[in-house]
């Protein structure tokens, strides 16, 4: 990582789900020290600070099936433009959340960085669960389980206007990691978009380091580089209980993702959310 150059986004978004408290991860982030632990691996970080996000006290719902949907579409545009300039510039975005929603904006700045460079985007997505969700699948109406479907070109609404244009990248060069939670709809959907899931099954039977290499040939083909989006419910709840939507087992600390071979991780963007 010596002399990659790493930009710091705060989005302390909880409007996409109802338990409150994620909006505090960017602070707790860096209160563990992540810019002195990227510093100490060779990296140039600045920090922008957070991005302003509505609360959801502030906010009425309007939709029932996809709560607070224009207040999220109106922070991941804006999270969107910091990303795509800073891309722009030759920096490695990494944003943190606050809860998944925020998805939508990385990867919309990052397809958007990308495709001015003539280049397609790839995507790694580390997650319990696929997102996948449209407002007309979604059990609980909450955003946060539906911004990879917006992504791929799914659902309309103020969200598909957060992703334009749509789809941000290719089904055929995104790949879900550690899915072990899948609704009924989103099972559909994923396997109507064809897209390729490495199950928790498959990371205990042959390690973290395969699946992570296989993932990363999958978003890597004839793309210019990949956007790696991490839910924290990847993670083993007995390890990080402090969820919104909490799913048994998990990998981390068993294997790190990327561990031994982590020089292309991030090659276009990054996002982290709880």
């Amino acid at each position: 990582m010596t002399g990659k150059r790493v930009s710091i986004l705060g989005v302390p978004l909880d409007l996409g789900q109802r338990r409150r408290g994620v909006d505090m991860g960017p602070s707790a982030i860096r209160a563990a020290e992540l810019g002195a632990r990227l510093r100490a691996l060779g990296a140039v970080v600045e920090d922008d600070g957070d991005m302003d996000v509505d609360l959801p006290e502030t906010q009425g719902v309007e939709d029932e099936r996809a709560r607070y949907a224009a207040a999220i579409a109106k922070t991941c545009r804006e999270t969107a433009d910091v990303v795509s300039r800073r891309m722009a510039d030759g920096w490695t975005p990494l944003t943190l959340g606050g809860d998944h929603s925020l998805a939508l904006g990385t990867l919309a700045g990052a397809s958007r960085a990308m495709r001015q460079r003539g280049e397609r985007l790839g995507l790694i997505w580390l997650d319990a669960h696929a997102d996948m969700n449209t407002p007309e699948t979604s059990p609980s109406g909450n955003v946060h389980g539906m911004p990879l479907a917006y992504a791929l070109g799914l659902g309309e609404g103020p969200l598909a206007e957060a992703a334009e244009p749509r789809p941000l990248l290719e089904a055929r060069n995104a790949v879900l990691v550690g899915v072990r939670d899948l609704d009924a709809g989103e099972r559909k959907a994923v396997e109507r978009l064809g897209l390729r899931v490495i199950t928790m099954r498959r990371i205990d039977e042959g390690g973290i380091r395969a699946a992570v290499q296989e993932a990363m040939r999958i978003a890597s083909d004839g793309t210019g580089g990949f956007h790696v989006s991490l839910d924290l419910d990847f993670v083993d709840p007995r390890e990080a209980p402090g969820w919104a939507r909490r799913a048994r087992r998990g990998d981390l600390p068993r294997g790190a993702p990327g561990d031994g071979d982590d020089r292309r991780f991030g090659r276009a963007a990054l996002d982290g959310s709880g």
